[in-house]
């Protein structure tokens, strides 16, 4: 039986680690050959060294997803290796958390350039292929806070509720060439960055969800699935919150 994305080449921003790494296995493991993104070249080259081994086909690309240039050029990439690409997910992200009157000019762009601009980079850069091949998914990993806020967290919230807008654009711009565009919004999800939390804070995150858990990165690997699978060729500019009830 042929696996659902057989065939089908996809690049994923941040996919070398944590969410980013977990949505690779997930597409790779329905058949796709998958572009592990990473700004760091050599933490990228051991992913896909790993599932090289594992018998999946993966690529390495070291690239700061805040360049256009970069952006340009790991599609280009992309096109050179396997002359198509199906499927972009802007995985990539940061954060540089304080409160609004002590948050830094820097922090602010730091986050805006990586969450936002990163992701209108490589919608930018992909969306050229997508439009000749007249086919492309694309899923933005958003966040809950980009649709509730947070305190101590302007410059991300303000990113993530960007890639929304973003998200739904794109899905009207792109729509008639038979490209979709959706957003994910995780919540509260196990991570390296989530677990090294205090067990105090992470209780609290805990208890303020209704399934009184945190949530696995394969949880959001697995609805990024199904928006870059044909079980969504009906499903455009929408947003899929991966939060355990947290946001309704």
């Amino acid at each position: 039986m042929a696996k659902t994305l057989e065939n089908r080449v996809a690049l994923v921003t941040g996919g070398a680690r944590g969410i980013g790494k977990a949505i690779c296995e997930r597409l790779a493991s329905e058949g796709a050959a998958v572009v592990m993104v990473d700004i760091m070249p050599d933490v990228a080259e051991q992913s896909a060294a790993e599932f090289r081994s594992r018998g999946y086909d993966a690529m390495a690309v070291g690239a700061n997803v805040a360049s256009l240039q970069e952006a340009e050029d790991t599609v280009k990439a992309v096109m050179e290796k396997y002359g198509r690409l199906d499927i972009l997910v802007n995985c990539a992200g940061i954060t540089k958390d304080n409160l609004l009157l002590r948050m830094s000019e820097n922090d602010w762009d730091a986050v805006i350039a990586v969450n936002l601009k990163g992701s209108y980079n490589f919608i930018k850069a992909a969306s050229r292929p997508m439009m000749k091949a007249r086919y492309g998914k694309i899923v933005n990993i958003s966040s809950v806070v980009g649709r509730a806020g947070n305190a101590g967290q302007i410059n991300y919230s303000a990113s993530k509720a960007g890639v929304i807008g973003m998200t739904k654009s794109v899905a009207k711009e792109l729509g008639s060439r038979n490209i979709f565009a959706n957003a994910v919004a995780p919540g509260y999800i196990e991570t390296d960055m989530t677990r090294a939390l205090p067990e105090e804070a992470r209780k609290a995150f805990a208890d303020a969800i209704p399934l009184k858990r945190a949530g696995q990165p394969e949880d959001v690997a697995n609805v990024v699935y199904f928006l870059c699978s044909p079980m969504s060729d009906y499903v455009t500019g929408q947003v899929i919150n991966v939060c355990g009830g947290f946001l309704m």
